[in-house]
Order: C-alpha cells, then sequence, then structure tokens
C-alpha cells in the first residue's frame, strides 16, 4: 500500500495484522551517493506479523502478545499423540521469552493458556494437514505461519554457558531454532538480541486443561491486567505469595502508598525491549528516569514503614516483612543511569512520590539520618538472612520445631568460636592472612594467603603441622579448630536430618486431603448480594477414604455452582489470594479438569454428546491422583441406560485407575445403587461418599430450594418445578405430572 499519510500507518496496521492477519511488509528510501549523484533506494527493513508486534500504539498494555514456535520431528511416530513436542514461545514487545516441552495430547491446554497471536511451524508440515497437531490448533482458531530453521538461526542467542546441563529436549531446541529462524526472516535489522528463554516445568505450575479456562470462565481473570503463569504447586511459592498478601492486607494504609506510587511507574520491560530494537524516543528514557525514581521511592518507603513498626510495635516480627524483603532485594540500585538520563534531559513531572510521609521530626528521608540509617541497617541485615531469599543454605524456618531451634541456637554458637578463634590466631601469630577452613581436599586447617609474611610466628609453634605449602601459601593442621570444625560438621548433619523431618512433616500435610469450610463461589456471591439475596455456602472434605463424592438432587438447587466454586477455591488458593471460605485446607493439585455445561461443536461436526465425551476421554486419560476433578451430568446427552452405564463406567474409572480427588453431580440417583449405598462395605467403592441439595415443598404451588449440601441421595430431580418456573402452561406441566406418575407407576410394578 501507499498514497496514504505516514500518520495513518497504526490504523492500517491494525486493520490489516490485527484484524485480517495479513502481513505487512515495510519499506524505506535509504540515501545513496553513486558517482556524485545522490540517489535513494528502497528496501524491505522489517515484516509486520500479528506475533512481532514491537511498539505499535494498538498493542494492549496489559496483555502478551506471544509469538509460539512449535518444534516436532519429522520422523514415522510423529503422529502418535503421546509424543513430545517443543514450545518456545516470546513477546517481542517485551522480551520475554520462555520454552516447554509437552506432548501433542496435552497440546491444546498449552495454547489455550499461552494464548499465542501467531504460531510457527516447521514447512515440512504444511503438506501434513492430517497431522494431530492441526486438530489442537483448530480448537481456538490460531493463526498459522511456517518457517524453516537453519543452522544459524540461533546465532542471536546468548546463551550461557551451562544451557548444556539443562533439561532440554531436543524437541524445544528445534522450537527455539524455528522461533529465532522466523524472527530473523521477519524482524531483520530490528532483530533483537536474545537471552536464554525461561524453561518452564510443567510440574512446578497447576496444569488448566482447555475446556476448564473456558466453564469456569477464567480467561479473562488470567488475562487482564497482565497476569502472567498459573496458580503454583510449590508449597513454598504458594505460602510466599500468601504471606505477601496477608502482609499487604492488614496494612492498608501502606498497601495504598506503595499502590499509588506503582501507578506512576512506566512499562520498563516494553520500553527496554524498544531500546534493544534500536527504537524508542525522549519520552522512553524519561518513563525510565521516572520509573527508577518510583523504584527508589518504594525501597525508602518500605525502610521507612518497616523502621516505624519496629519502633512502634512490641510484638514486631521480622519474619512477617520475609516475603517483601525478598523482593525489594531483587530490586537493583539503578540512581546512576537515572542521574545520567537527568543530565541530558529535563524532566519536570518527576516528583518524590511519598512528600506527604513524614514523621514528627520531618520527611524520613532527609531529616532524619539516623532514623533512615537505622532502617537500612536493619534492611540489609534481614535481606542477607532471608530464609526465603535462597541465600541460605537452610530452607526450614527454625522456629518450625524446637529441634529446629535448639540446633541452630548451637550451630550460631559454634560460628560465633569459630570467627573468635579466628581473631584470636591472626592477633596472636600476627597474621592477618590467617584463616579457619574446611575443604574435602586438605579436610579441616588453619590457612595463610600470605605465608612469607605472616608464617614466623606460626611455624615455631609444635602445635600448627604443615600439611601443604605452595609459593605463596600454607596450610596447617591444629588440633582445636579439627575438634570445633567436627563439632560444626556433627550439628550441620543434625540439622540437614532435623530438616529433612519437617520436610516430610510438610509433605504429609500438603498431601491430597481438602477440606473447605462454607465455601462460596465468589461472583455468584457479589451477584447475589447486589440484588439483595444472601449466597449459601458449603463445605466440602475430600481425603484419601473419601476423596470421591456424587451429588444429586434437584435442577436449579446449586450444584453445579458447588463444583464450580471448589475449583476456584484451588485456583485461588495456590495464586496466593485469600479464598472465599471460613477456612480451607487444601492438598495441591497437580491438574484442574472439568466437564461442566452442555454444548455443541458444530464448525467441528462435533455434536453436544460428542463434545461431552471428548472431556470426559480426555480426563480419564490424564487425571493423576493429585488432580481435582468435577464433572456435571456425565451421560445425559444420550439414552437412559446408555447415558447411565457410561456414568458408571467414569465412575469406576475415576476411582480404581486416576483415584483424583472428583465432585461428580448427576440426576442419575441409580447410580448410587449401583455403588453400593448405602451399606458401608462396598468393594471398589469404599472411597466414594453422597451428597445431594433438596426443596422444601410448601404446598402443590409453591416450594423453595434447599442450596445447602448435605449427605445422602435425592431420588427426586424435581424437574417438574424448574419446568413450572421457566412458564411452561399449566396444561403442559399437567400432562407432564401425569405422565411422570404413569411411568412410575409402570417401572414399580417391573
Amino acid at each position: 500500500m501507499c498514497g496514504f499519510p505516514l500518520l495513518h500507518l497504526d490504523k492500517y496496521l491494525k486493520v490489516l495484522v490485527q484484524q485480517h492477519k495479513r502481513f505487512v511488509a515495510m519499506c524505506e528510501e535509504f540515501p545513496c551517493h553513486f558517482e556524485g549523484t545522490r540517489t535513494f533506494v528502497r528496501r524491505v527493513t522489517r515484516v509486520v506479523t500479528p506475533g512481532t508486534l514491537i511498539d505499535e500504539p494498538f498493542l494492549n498494555p496489559f496483555e502478551n502478545n506471544y509469538l509460539l514456535a512449535i518444534g516436532i520431528r519429522d520422523t514415522g511416530e510423529a503422529l502418535r499423540t503421546h509424543n513430545q513436542v517443543g514450545l518456545a514461545w516470546i513477546d517481542v514487545s517485551t522480551g520475554e521469552f520462555f520454552s516447554r516441552s509437552t506432548t501433542i495430547d496435552t497440546l491444546r491446554d498449552e495454547l489455550a493458556q499461552i494464548a499465542p497471536r501467531e504460531v510457527v511451524l516447521d514447512v515440512f508440515l504444511r503438506q501434513k494437514k492430517e497431522h494431530p497437531i492441526y486438530a489442537a490448533l483448530a480448537e481456538d482458531d490460531n493463526f498459522v505461519s511456517y518457517t524453516a530453521p537453519t543452522a544459524t538461526s540461533s546465532e542471536n542467542i546468548h546463551l550461557p554457558s551451562d544451557i548444556k546441563d539443562r533439561d532440554t529436549t531436543s524437541e524445544e531446541a528445534l522450537a527455539i531454532s524455528l522461533l529465532t529462524a522466523y524472527l530473523h526472516a521477519n524482524l531483520m535489522e530490528h532483530m533483537p538480541v536474545l537471552s536464554s528463554p525461561n524453561r518452564e516445568a510443567s510440574e512446578e505450575r497447576m496444569q488448566i486443561d482447555s475446556h476448564t479456562i473456558k466453564a469456569l470462565e477464567i480467561r479473562e481473570g488470567f488475562r487482564e491486567g497482565g497476569t502472567k503463569g498459573s496458580p503454583s504447586t510449590s508449597i513454598s511459592e504458594i505460602n510466599a505469595r500468601q504471606s505477601l498478601v496477608a502482609f499487604f492486607h492488614s496494612r492498608p494504609h501502606f498497601h495504598a502508598d506503595l499502590a499509588e506510587a506503582l501507578a506512576n511507574a512506566e512499562d520498563t520491560s516494553r520500553i527496554s525491549q524498544k531500546f534493544m530494537l534500536g527504537r524508542g524516543e525522549t519520552a522512553d528514557l524519561l518513563g525510565i528516569k521516572r520509573t527508577i525514581h518510583v523504584w527508589t521511592d518504594i525501597m525508602k518507603r518500605v525502610q521507612h514503614e518497616k523502621a516505624m513498626e519496629l519502633s512502634e510495635c512490641s510484638n514486631f516480627d521480622v519474619n512477617d516483612w520475609a516475603s517483601l524483603d525478598a523482593l525489594i532485594s531483587r530490586m537493583i540500585p539503578l540512581d546512576d543511569l537515572s542521574k545520567r538520563i537527568g543530565t541530558a534531559l529535563d524532566d519536570k513531572s518527576s516528583n518524590d512520590l511519598f512528600e506527604s510521609t513524614s514523621t514528627d521530626n520531618g520527611n524520613y528521608e532527609d531529616n532524619d539520618e539516623t532514623s533512615a540509617e537505622n532502617a537500612e541497617a536493619i534492611f540489609q541485615n534481614d535481606t542477607e538472612t532471608l530464609w526465603r531469599s535462597g541465600i541460605s543454605k537452610w530452607t526450614i524456618k527454625p522456629s518450625f520445631s524446637v529441634t529446629l531451634t535448639s540446633l541452630h541456637g548451637a550451630l550460631r554458637k559454634l560460628l560465633f568460636q569459630q570467627e573468635e578463634m579466628e581473631k584470636d590466631l591472626q592477633l596472636r601469630y600476627d597474621a592477618p592472612s590467617l584463616t579457619l577452613r574446611v575443604s574435602p581436599a586438605q579436610g579441616m586447617h588453619v590457612h595463610l594467603a600470605k605465608a612469607k609474611r605472616d608464617q614466623t610466628k606460626i611455624i615455631e609453634d609444635p602445635n600448627f603441622v604443615t600439611m601443604v605449602e605452595t609459593a605463596s601459601t600454607r596450610s596447617f593442621f591444629f588440633k582445636d579448630w579439627s575438634r570445633l570444625a567436627s563439632q560444626i560438621a556433627e550439628c550441620t548433619i543434625a540439622l540437614t536430618s532435623a530438616e529433612k523431618e519437617a520436610f516430610d512433616t510438610l509433605r504429609n500435610e500438603a498431601s491430597n486431603d481438602g477440606r473447605v469450610n462454607n465455601g462460596r463461589h465468589p461472583t455468584v456471591e457479589l451477584g447475589l448480594l447486589a440484588a439483595g439475596r444472601v449466597f449459601t455456602p458449603n463445605s466440602v472434605t475430600l481425603t484419601p477414604t473419601t476423596r470421591l463424592h456424587v451429588i444429586t438432587g434437584p435442577n436449579m438447587a446449586g450444584k453445579s455452582t458447588f463444583l464450580r466454586q471448589t475449583a476456584l477455591i484451588a485456583i485461588l488458593a495456590q495464586t496466593g489470594s485469600f479464598v472465599p471460605a471460613d477456612f480451607a485446607v487444601l492438598g495441591i493439585v497437580d491438574r484442574l479438569f472439568s466437564r461442566i455445561g452442555a454444548k455443541d461443536d458444530l464448525f467441528h461436526d462435533r455434536s453436544t454428546f460428542m463434545v461431552e465425551m471428548l472431556e470426559t476421554s480426555e480426563i480419564l486419560r490424564r487425571a493423576t491422583p493429585k488432580s481435582l476433578v468435577i464433572m456435571d451430568e456425565v451421560g445425559r446427552g444420550t439414552t437412559v441406560t446408555d447415558g447411565l452405564a457410561i456414568a458408571y463406567a467414569t465412575l469406576h474409572h475415576l476411582v480404581n485407575k486416576n483415584q483424583c480427588r472428583a465432585l461428580f453431580a448427576t440426576h442419575f440417583h441409580e447410580l448410587s445403587d449401583m455403588l453400593g449405598y448405602p451399606y458401608q462395605n462396598r468393594r471398589n467403592f469404599g472411597s466414594v461418599e453422597f451428597f445431594c441439595t433438596d426443596v422444601d415443598e410448601i404446598d402443590d404451588d409453591h416450594f423453595a430450594y434447599q442450596y445447602r449440601v448435605r449427605p445422602g441421595v435425592n431420588r427426586d430431580s424435581h424437574g417438574l418445578k424448574v419446568a413450572q418456573l421457566a412458564g411452561m402452561p399449566a396444561a403442559a406441566v399437567t400432562v407432564a405430572r401425569d405422565t411422570l406418575a404413569l411411568l412410575k407407576t409402570a417401572r414399580a410394578e417391573s
């Protein structure tokens, strides 16, 4: 295209690239001097595609614009759905780069979570439309492009030296090669220097399949506001997240101050990426400067708050600040860069974000040097010894048990003795370079870094026995240090054993058990409150002996809401959030599956029942003992006998094969008889419990739902009452009631 004003370029790019998925080649003119004559040449400098947008103004600042490459080997076994495929995806606008290994069978779920704007495949797949990878891509109508990997496609990736030691699969390497080849071909002169991709391990995140993302309506929740990743399966990470949420919840004014400051920060990841691509302008530099100012003020504000809390609170607990200190310790001071930008550019909009925050003595960062110094000392001391920061080799907090507290106290005393012994020996033997060391080769020894200068008095003492000597250093055996070092080693071994025991205790606590008291559905509750109604909470307990609940009851009585709220509580808990319940103890959920709702997929030639069976089969094939499954009305899309048989087979597989936690809502109350209810000795179904909802019948024309889930089985679905509520003509309701009575009589007689 040509002939339109340059200022309208972004408008047309949005229509062509984002809406119509077209590639746009950007041509620019460059001056060329030939034989004294100045001419201009034109060449393509970049090809704009849906997945390679950089700084276009129509990019949503709250969403990632991912370009995903899928690497799969061209082999005869490639059609098998369990075969490995590699994934590599990048947001060119921010520089975020990830890789992961998965299977074709789970590819659809990965696509649902990554939500790429463009997918890149190897060119050999262009002619293999029967490949199962296309079925996964067609699920959400993903836009597909093709490229060929080249031997030099990864030359712009500066991988760390230990990259070969990582568990990167050959398929992942192929995906990375495809991705970089595609970026080279389209970004051309704007190709950035890429860092090594962050490798995402599936076991570290809760896996949520594509059906569940849609059924629980959590796609918007994951995407709005730039939310990254998935709920964690790491207990330490979940605890750290929950600690942060609880920390700020208990300090609303502090939370408001930091939120106000963060609102003034720029999207520095996108700005930095623009600079790496050779783009950007003055406003971006000023944005970097303002954001550095925000960072500095936030760090000062945190130090000030901590110092004030320390001086005012008698029950101050430094562990309450551990998670926040760990985050603050990752913030690198960039004041020099800010000053450098300030010397070149004037930015009058940069003001102190916490000017109003002051103590009785004035502004805390300028007028109260003592307070600032104390806060700095507290901050530095804590960040160096944070149990959560990963700096210390100990992973369990000493306060976890009396044994750990005692052992840590003993170790501190021994280390203090080591420090005192080292200082005493340095002074007594006039040897500043003397250190007490332990190494696999020399064991416990005294080391002199500058032996020629410091060995004079030591070699005269018979208590020091020379072990190793080099041109500049010398090592000695010293009995007192050997004895003390042995005590330190024994204490360390005891600590390691105690930590293992503590870890086993925690692991048992983090088993598959789950208990939620008075859980609620967060959005349904808000809707009811807006209408002046009250949500009825429900409790659930899932243990190894009661891991599957069969839930019966009438339509419209809250079964589906109960299933959904349990799944949402698990998600919220593993994201580190508060949960809508009075109390909740949840075992880690590695995968979350759902089979809820009735819908067809005519575009892919799938009936309602076919969609139901596809979702059910996927759950039965993939659920693990640590998974959580919610299933509603399995088998209802076909005849009663066929549906009942399928529902029974599904329950049988969940209990005996998958052995997962599950909530199974059904109108087939005959299932309870087939599973052995109400007898206690149910052979293969001992871990199945039965719950139900009910209605209160006031008279023939009036009734009220009981939304409270109770133990038992409800053998009446009250479908006619729902038809009556929906406004079915009275004559039709009467006919239905008479027909139902006849059917029940005939069944009883048979």
